[in-house]
């Protein structure tokens, strides 16, 4: 019988952006459009909790989001979504309300993973649980055809294992399947 240990991988990747919302924008439908918000949700550090999630984001705490608290995306993604659909890329980057986007690493093949990120504050550990699908509100927020664009390729939503603090910039990531 041939059995195989998980290959552990280590690589250096660039956290490029860091949201933490108090207010789910996308309420209702997306004909009405997204709800208004004058603070700051796009953060330079974010402060990660065991068990809860992002500190100030408006999951934190809330049992249903426990194993998704955190969704990471590949922002090679949002690149490709903005070329293809004459997008500016910060809008792209604002309106895909993800919590972290990474430049390289393949955020979609980690299902199940273990992702311990470190920025210089000590690691965070997260466990990529399920895919963080799009939903219609892509299509009303960046242009028609980016729901679909999406599919499959939305990120991963995570839990929190061992909380800490994120900063943009690079970053040492381990990926244990």
């Amino acid at each position: 019988m041939d059995r195989t240990t998980p290959t552990t991988s280590t690589s250096t990747i660039e956290l490029v952006h860091l949201l933490a919302s108090p207010l789910h924008r996308y309420e209702g439908r997306p004909a009405d459009g997204a709800l208004p918000f004058d603070g700051e949700e796009l953060h330079e550090r974010i402060e990660l909790r065991a068990g809860l999630g992002i500190v100030g984001d408006r999951h934190y705490g809330h049992r249903a989001h426990v194993d998704a608290a955190v969704t990471v995306l590949a922002m090679e993604t949002l690149d490709e979504l903005a070329d293809r659909f004459d997008l500016a890329p910060a809008e792209v980057v604002r309106r895909a309300r993800r919590n972290v986007l990474t430049r390289g690493l393949d955020v979609d093949a980690l299902r199940g993973a273990t992702i311990r990120l470190d920025t210089g504050e000590g690691e965070v550990v997260l466990r990529a649980t399920r895919p963080a699908n799009p939903c219609a509100w892509m299509d009303a927020e960046l242009a028609p055809g980016a729901f679909r664009a999406l599919r499959g390729r939305g990120g991963m939503r995570c839990a929190v294992v061992e909380g800490g603090a994120l900063r943009l910039g690079q970053a040492t990531c381990t990926i244990t399947p």
